[in-house]
C-alpha cells in the first residue's frame, strides 16, 4: 500500500511535540483531487489544534494543515474543472502536513500566473477568510475605511494588500517598529499598539469618524475600544479572540453608533459555502495578484520535518507574513 512522509502530532496539549511519521497516502475520493504537496500553510489554528484546544470539525482529517500548494496528482470522480499536473492551491478542513492532500474540488483554485508553486501555499486560508469576512459579512464598500488588527500576521498582510488594491483608506496595528514598516510598504496607515492609542489615531485621522470596518483577531479588551475607534454604522468582524474568550464590555458605544457586531468561523463551512467564496476570489482577487496589485507575504519556509520548528517561529509572534512547511 503506498504511504507518504507526515507529520504526527505527540501529546497533544501544552507541551505537544510534532513528528514526522510514515502513513497511508490518501486518494481522491467523489468529487475531490489529490494533491501532491509542495508547500503548506501554518496558521494558528493549527497551533490551538495541537494544544488540544480547537478539534477539526466532525468529518475532517484530524493531520495539521489548512493549505496547501502543489501539483494535482489524481482526480476523484466528478471532477471536470482540473486535470491532473494542474498546478494549484487548496483550502482544506485538515491534512496539509503531508506530502499528499485530498481537497474537495469546490476548495481547489487554479494558481494565479506568475504565483509559484511555494508562494502559492500562502494564499489559501488568508484569502478566503479575507473575503468572507471583510466583504460578505462587513459589506465592505468602495472609498471606505477600514481597521485591520494584527496587520503583520498572514491575514493582516493579505487584507491590508486586497483593501489597498480596492481602493479602501487602511489602518493597521502591530506591535513593532519593523512590522509597522511592513504594513505601511503594503498600503497601510501604520499603527504601533504598544506606544500609540488606535482609537485616538484612528479618530484624529478621520477627522473624528472613525473606521466604517475593523477586522478583529484580538478580541479581550479590544472589543469595547473596536466600539470607540468605530463610524456610525460601523461593522465590526472578530475572527480570532486571542487576548480571551471573555470580556467585560459596555456596549453603550454599540448601541449610539449602531453597530453591527459579527464572529465568524470559517473551517466548519460546508464545501459549497467555501466554494462560493472561491469562485468571488478567482473573479475578483485573482486578476489582482496576476496584475502585481497583491503579492503573497512570506516570513520563512521551513522542511516538513522541521514542522516544531515552524510553530515555535509563529508562537514566538515575530514573523511577518505566512510560515511555510516545503513538503
Amino acid at each position: 500500500m503506498p504511504t507518504m512522509a507526515a507529520i504526527a502530532v505527540e501529546y497533544p496539549g501544552p507541551a505537544y511535540a510534532l513528528t514526522l511519521r510514515k502513513i497511508e497516502k490518501p486518494r481522491a475520493g467523489a468529487g475531490e483531487i489529490l494533491i501532491k504537496v509542495a508547500a503548506a500553510g501554518v496558521n494558528r489554528a493549527d497551533l490551538l489544534q495541537a494544544m488540544g484546544l480547537y478539534p477539526p470539525p466532525p468529518g475532517a482529517p484530524l493531520m495539521l494543515g489548512l493549505e496547501v500548494a502543489g501539483e494535482i496528482a489524481e482526480l476523484g470522480d466528478g471532477v471536470v474543472r482540473h486535470k491532473v499536473g494542474d498546478k494549484v492551491c487548496a483550502l482544506l478542513a485538515g491534512g496539509g502536513y503531508a506530502q499528499y492532500a485530498a481537497a474537495p474540488a469546490a476548495c481547489v483554485l487554479a494558481l494565479p500566473k506568475g504565483v509559484g508553486l511555494i508562494e502559492g501555499a500562502a494564499l489559501p486560508e488568508a484569502y478566503f477568510t479575507v473575503w468572507t469576512n471583510l466583504i460578505d459579512t462587513a459589506r465592505l464598500k468602495p472609498g471606505e475605511s477600514v481597521l485591520i488588527h494584527g496587520g503583520s500576521s498572514g491575514i493582516g498582510t493579505a487584507a491590508i494588500q486586497l483593501c489597498a488594491a480596492r481602493g479602501q483608506t487602511v489602518f493597521a496595528t502591530a506591535g513593532s517598529v519593523v512590522k509597522c514598516a511592513a504594513c505601511r510598504s503594503l498600503g497601510a496607515h501604520a499603527i504601533n499598539y504598544r506606544t500609540e492609542d488606535f482609537v485616538q489615531t484612528v479618530l484624529e485621522a478621520t477627522g473624528g469618524k472613525g473606521a466604517d470596518v475593523i477586522l478583529d483577531m484580538v478580541g479581550g479588551d479590544y472589543i469595547e475600544r473596536n466600539f470607540h475607534a468605530a463610524a456610525l454604522g460601523g461593522r465590526i468582524v472578530n475572527i480570532a479572540f486571542q487576548s480571551g474568550m471573555r470580556a467585560t464590555v459596555n456596549f453603550t458605544p454599540m448601541l449610539r453608533k449602531r453597530l453591527t457586531f459579527s464572529a465568524t468561523t470559517l473551517r466548519p463551512r460546508t464545501n459549497a459555502e467555501k466554494g462560493a467564496i472561491r469562485d468571488a476570489l478567482l473573479r475578483d482577487v485573482w486578476p489582482l495578484i496576476e496584475a502585481g496589485k497583491i503579492k503573497p507575504v512570506i516570513d520563512s519556509a521551513f522542511p516538513l520535518a522541521d514542522a516544531g520548528a515552524a510553530h515555535a517561529r509563529m508562537a514566538g509572534g515575530e514573523h511577518i507574513g505566512k510560515i511555510l512547511l516545503l513538503s
